[in-house]
């Protein structure tokens, strides 16, 4: 399984993205879609995550802000941001969970000015 994301890029705080992660190759074998961001120095964290029945999970920072949903037909899993802060600046990558393991992307950059 191959993953290519896109959709990230400076804005003013307060403000909305909407990350896409295409996903390639076997894709009928994902079972997990995770969103992670990391900001400099710092490790990698899991912002929100959908399975294959589109239940989905957020970190508590994000709650409330960010919507995580999939695509099926597009093999395409989207991470809407509203109201971003500064602190959600970040490489935000994406994740598959499959059987047999997993696959990442190349990671977009998301910057929140103050």
């Amino acid at each position: 399984v191959e993953l290519m994301e896109s959709g990230g890029g400076l804005v003013q705080a307060g403000g909305s993205l909407r990350l896409s992660c295409a996903a390639s190759g076997t894709t009928s074998s994902i079972v997990t879609m995770r969103w992670y961001r990391q900001a400099p120095g710092k490790q990698r964290d899991l912002v929100a995550s959908i399975t294959s029945g589109s239940s989905t999970n957020y970190r508590d920072s994000v709650k409330g802000r960010f919507t995580i949903s999939r695509d099926n037909a597009k093999n395409t899993v989207y991470l809407q941001m509203n109201s971003l802060k500064h602190e959600d600046t970040a490489v935000y990558y994406c994740n598959a969970q499959y059987f047999g393991g997993n696959s990442w992307g190349q990671g977009t950059q998301v910057t929140v000015s103050s």
